[in-house]
């Protein structure tokens, strides 16, 4: 076969590689467009408590209504690089809640794990369960049976305004906080 039956194959056309492409891609699938709504989700998982304890609670896009939401994904609790990635977002969890943002983070493990997970990190930030995968895919954030390590960057209007695929966990806090006071400062001119 070769290159131009393989690209047909595909569904694809050497034109349509030089173009862009209406839906973006990435490992885990087809990605919500920017400057689009935000894909809507309802989850089951753990919120920080009032005596620092996680609580189960359900979270869903319309509770974050109003605010900035960093919506992150990512494979699995107590794994290396998911703890570095939600050391970093702890760390930083001021100055986004400062900057009126909350951080949400997503993955497919069970919600009693999550609360293992958020107490032995001291994480102060809501921890959703996603273990059939169902939102991560509306996000292009899934392959089986993980969900992939992406963050989103919603406005207070429910608007996709940034995304991060194929995320290095250390200091991904960080280039998501400089985005958003970014984004924030072009709103307010």
């Amino acid at each position: 076969m070769n290159r131009r039956q393989l690209l047909h194959g595909l569904g694809l056309s050497a034109l349509g590689l030089l173009v862009k492409p209406d839906h973006a891609l990435a490992i885990g699938g087809t990605l919500p467009e920017l400057d689009r709504p935000a894909p809507d989700f309802s989850l089951p998982g753990f919120v920080p408590g009032l005596e620092g304890e996680a609580q189960q609670a359900q979270r869903s896009l319309a509770d974050f209504h109003g605010q900035w939401l960093v919506l992150y994904f990512y494979p699995r609790d107590f794994t290396e690089g998911c703890t570095l990635e939600a050391r970093g977002f702890q760390r930083d969890l001021q100055a986004f809640n400062a900057a009126g943002a909350a951080v949400v983070g997503v993955s497919a493990d069970d919600a009693d794990s999550h609360a293992r997970f958020c107490g032995s990190e001291a994480l102060a930030f809501p921890l959703l369960s996603d273990p059939g995968g169902r939102t991560s895919r509306t996000y292009g954030s899934w392959i089986a049976p993980f969900s992939q390590r992406h963050t989103f960057l919603i406005d207070p209007q429910g608007q996709l305004r940034a995304r991060w695929t194929a995320v290095r966990p250390l200091g991904h806090s960080q280039e998501v906080l400089a985005t958003l006071r970014q984004l924030q400062a072009n709103t307010a001119d």
